[in-house]
C-alpha cells in the first residue's frame, strides 16, 4: 500500500512527481548514493529539485519496527516550516508497505537557489568568514533557530555546517533532518549540547573566541552567564575531545 502527497502548488509536474511509481522511473543527475538511498537533481521548467528515494529501512526488524528515516525528513522540514524556520520546500513525499513492512519511499524537495552550505566556504576560507558584520547577521539568525528548535524540545541531532545553507542575501536556511527528534529532561539537555557542539566543532576553526561567545549569548537571548551558562559551555567545548 503507497500514500502519497504532491502539493496543489504543483500540481503541473504531476506527470513527474504525482506517483511514487513515477518518482523511482525518474532519471536525473546523482549527486549521492548508499545502500539504502540515493539523491538526484531533476530540472523542470527552469527549477531545480533534490529527489531523494529510499530502497529500504534497513534489515531484520528495521523495516518493521519505528518511523521510516523517509518520513521523519519530511516531517521535520515541515516542522521547520511551521516554527518559521527557513527550509527547503518540500514538493512531494511519501512511502509504500508491504504489508506491515516499509517497503520504499521518496520525499521531493525545489532547491534553495543561489546558496552554499557553511562548510563549502569554511574549506575555502571564504572572505565573509572574516567579514564581521556578516558573521553576526548569520550568527543571529542561527541562534533564533535554535533557540526556537529547542524551545519546542526538539534537537536537530546533526546540526553540522553542512546542513546550513546561506544565499546570496546571507539568509540562512536549515536542511537535512532525518535524525531530529523530541526530547525530554536529561536526554534533551544532552542533545542540546550535542547540538551546540556540532556547531562549534567547525567554528573553533573560522570564529574567533569572542564570536562563538556572542552566538550562544544571542541563542540564551542573555548579556551575562549564569552558573549552568558557564557550565554547558564547557560541555560543548568539550563534547568532541578525543573523537575528532
Amino acid at each position: 500500500m503507497a500514500g502519497w502527497n504532491l502539493e496543489p502548488a504543483y500540481a503541473n509536474l504531476a506527470d513527474d512527481f504525482g506517483s511514487l511509481e513515477a518518482v523511482f522511473a525518474l532519471q536525473g543527475e546523482r549527486l549521492t548514493r548508499d545502500p539504502l538511498s540515493e539523491v538526484i537533481r531533476v530540472e523542470r521548467g527552469g527549477v531545480n529539485y533534490y529527489v531523494k528515494r529510499y530502497t529500504g529501512a534497513g534489515k531484520g526488524l528495521r523495516r518493521y519496527l519505528g518511523k521510516p528515516r523517509v518520513k521523519s525528513e519530511w516531517q521535520n522540514l515541515k516542522r521547520f516550516a511551521k516554527w518559521g524556520i527557513p527550509t527547503a520546500d518540500v514538493v512531494a513525499w511519501g512511502l509504500e508497505r508491504k504489508g506491515l513492512a516499509y517497503n520504499r519511499g521518496a520525499m521531493i524537495t525545489r532547491e534553495l537557489p543561489r546558496t552554499e552550505d557553511l562548510s563549502v566556504l569554511a574549506e575555502r576560507n571564504d572572505a565573509r568568514l572574516s567579514d564581521p558584520k556578516w558573521v553576526n547577521a548569520v550568527s543571529r539568525q542561527l541562534a533564533e533557530y535554535t533557540r526556537t528548535m529547542h524551545g519546542h524540545r526538539f534537537t536537530h541531532n546533526d546540526l553540522k555546517w553542512r546542513n546550513l545553507l546561506i544565499d546570496d542575501q546571507a539568509t540562512l536556511y536549515l536542511i537535512d533532518c532525518p535524525n531530529g527528534d523530541f526530547w525530554r529532561g536529561f536526554w534533551l539537555k544532552y542533545r542540546i549540547t550535542k547540538d551546540l557542539a556540532c556547531l562549534d566543532k567547525v567554528a573553533k576553526y573560522h570564529l574567533s573566541a569572542t564570536q562563538r561567545l556572542r552566538f550562544y549569548m544571542q541563542y540564551r537571548q542573555c548579556r551575562h552567564l549564569s552558573a549552568s551558562d558557564k557550565e554547558r559551555i564547557r560541555h560543548v567545548v568539550k563534547f568532541f575531545e578525543g573523537r575528532e
